[in-house]
């Protein structure tokens, strides 16, 4: 099929050796290819680039078609957050560590883009969370989250107390650390660390993981994506918690707050190559063994 990928957002790691390399590498070839270019404000300042115009990532996710982000997992995580919002395609180039979100290899750009730029990839809807702090039934923050929501101390780890809902029914209390609700992108993050299970990007559905729960009897639960969840803080806690979404953004919570967590409304289109294969990626990246025939 032909591709629809005329306006390019260029987005990525400012002051980071290999990822201006590769941002270079992709202006020059975007612009061999006649492609209108939008350069992040923030890759400009670190750059001395023509023929691209220069916008904040906001505009760039109302003008483009698709972004390419640069660098790795983390800020593919922070683009994507603004870029969900206007359903523009996504892709990724790992100038990072582990990169399960950042698929082309920057030796491989040009080939890569090629293909994408020809019609020729796959194009998959993750959904996100959408994380709010209500206190006394009225909302004093809310953010969005592609991996995870965790609940936990702000310094210190502390044993704390919460119950869980789901749907307005009352689950379990729990003492513990913290917990996580993870999405399936998210169960190879800090989740697989905390001892969840790795959820499928196909499935609608999404983990809760204690972390250091005072009883053996806790373990992970996997709820329907389109639950509702609501943590109740108990009031006998003493210090106030946070919320963390994504391991960035950070809620402030206090004794008799509830944190509500549901599907937000918008999903990140993410673009693979034609050749993306998700086990390989875990394999690839997870150290499983191959095949053995």
């Amino acid at each position: 099929m032909q591709s629809s990928f005329n306006t390019i957002g260029l987005i990525g790691k400012p002051k980071h050796e290999g990822a201006n390399e590769s941002l270079c590498a992709i202006l020059a070839y975007l612009k061999d290819k006649g492609c209108r270019i939008l350069l992040e404000q923030r890759v400009a300042a670190d750059l001395e680039v023509e023929g691209a115009e220069v916008m904040e990532l906001v505009d760039i996710g109302r003008h483009a078609d698709l972004a390419i982000v640069v660098g790795g997992d983390g800020n593919m995580l922070g683009a994507a957050r603004v870029l969900s919002r206007f359903n523009v395609g996504v892709v990724g180039v790992n100038r990072g560590n582990l990169g399960f979100l950042t698929d082309i290899h920057p030796e491989e750009i040009e080939t890569q883009l090629q293909g994408i730029l020809d019609g020729d990839y796959v194009t998959e809807q993750r959904f996100l969370l959408e994380v709010s702090v209500f206190r006394h039934d009225q909302v004093k923050s809310t953010n969005a989250a592609i991996n995870e929501a965790v609940l936990h101390h702000g310094n210190v780890a502390h044993m704390m107390e919460f119950e869980v809902y789901i749907d307005d029914q009352f689950m379990f209390s729990q003492r513990s650390d913290g917990l996580i609700v993870a999405t399936p992108t998210g169960s190879t993050a800090y989740s697989l660390s905390g001892g969840g299970p790795i959820l499928t990007p196909n499935l609608n559905a999404l983990s809760m993981v204690p972390m250091f729960p005072h009883t053996l009897s806790s373990r992970p639960i996997v709820v329907d994506a389109d639950s509702s969840i609501c943590l109740k803080i108990s009031l006998d806690n003493v210090e106030p918690l946070q919320v963390s979404c994504d391991g960035h953004n950070v809620l402030a919570a206090q004794p008799g707050d509830e944190i509500r967590i549901r599907k937000n409304p918008y999903t990140l289109r993410l673009i693979h190559p034609r050749s993306y294969n998700y086990f390989e990626v875990l394999r690839t990246k997870l150290g499983w063994g191959s095949k053995l025939y």
